[in-house]
């Protein structure tokens, strides 16, 4: 009987743990199922989550692309146009080139600086050029006089050491020392320096140009000066300089062209000349190519009046010759 029940109780405890392990598994079962499905159900709308944003993405890559693209376009159009046309200060689309002219020359009255270089220009070529003239026919008459009765020894030999530091020295450095050390103490106006200066300058070259002009006359007219009694400042001014002018008349056309050009470096000692006048405005709106165009244009355009002047006398000379 102990065995019997010890028997039925074994069988007892195996029917209720198997029972037990029956309920778990269904009770597991059941419990899982819907977990299981929400789970995959947050799977599922991570991925549509994961799917529309990349949609989204790409739509917004297709859209920042299309957009550089257009910008690209918008900015090549803009350059292009840039070239030719630009907004002036009324806001209206106009040539560009017009716009530059506009900005050089007209606004603020920009073009005054160039008119008031340009006067300063011609009014110390003009007085240098007569400072030039009367102390280089002085200087050529002095030499000559010594070259050809061996007179006035010591004032040619002035006149020789003046040529030589002269012609020797830029008309730059000259300038300086005539500004910064011989009216450094002085309150003179810059326009007064430059002229003296390249008068000065210009003097020594004007005389070797009227020097050779008057030793090319033939030394007959010398001599029949003297036959007829003439003394030698007579047949000097009567006689030969004016047969020497027609000779040294295309030289000393090309003295003043020079000269005109030889004031360009008047901006050094800060005086407005054409081209100091240029490079202010080329400061004030950065732009270096209209501003000296213009003035190499006035340069030229004076140039090529004074040649056209030139020959039109060294034709009617000669044609007094005739």
């Amino acid at each position: 009987m102990s065995k019997l029940k010890k028997v039925i109780a074994v069988i007892i405890s195996v029917a209720a743990l198997f029972c037990l392990m029956s309920f778990g598994v269904s009770a597991t079962s059941d419990v899982s199922e819907p977990e299981v499905s929400a789970v995959q159900n947050i799977a599922s709308a991570e991925k549509q989550t994961e799917a529309s944003d990349d949609s989204s993405k790409s739509a917004e890559k297709k859209e920042s692309a299309d957009d550089a693209k257009k910008a690209e376009q918008s900015v090549e159009e803009s350059s292009v146009g840039d070239d030719f046309y630009s907004l002036g200060d009324a806001g209206e689309l106009q040539p560009e080139f017009i716009q530059r002219m506009y900005d050089n020359f007209i606004k603020d009255n920009r073009w005054t600086f160039l008119a008031w270089g340009l006067l300063n220009t011609v009014i110390i070529t003009f007085f240098a050029m007569i400072i030039g003239i009367v102390i280089g026919f002085l200087l050529a008459i002095i030499r000559v006089a010594y070259d050809k009765n061996g007179s006035l020894p010591v004032l040619n030999l002035i006149a020789k050491l003046y040529i030589t530091v002269i012609r020797g020295t830029p008309v730059m450095i000259q300038l300086l020392i005539i500004y910064f050390v011989i009216f450094a103490s002085v309150d003179i106006d810059k326009v007064i320096v430059a002229i003296i200066a390249f008068g000065i300058n210009s003097a020594a070259y004007v005389s070797e140009v009227v020097r050779s002009g008057i030793m090319s006359i033939d030394n007959g007219q010398f001599e029949a000066g003297k036959s007829l009694g003439l003394s030698f400042p007579t047949t000097m001014i009567n006689i030969i300089l004016p047969q020497a002018f027609k000779n040294i008349l295309p030289a000393l056309g090309n003295e003043f062209i020079s000269l005109l050009k030889e004031t360009s470096i008047s901006g050094y000692i800060g005086l407005m000349d054409l081209t100091k006048g240029g490079d202010i405005i080329r400061s004030l709106t950065y732009e270096a190519f209209i501003p000296l165009i213009a003035v190499a244009l006035i340069y030229l355009i004076i140039v090529v009046l004074l040649s056209a002047g030139v020959s039109k006398l060294e034709r009617r000379l000669k044609k007094n010759e005739r």
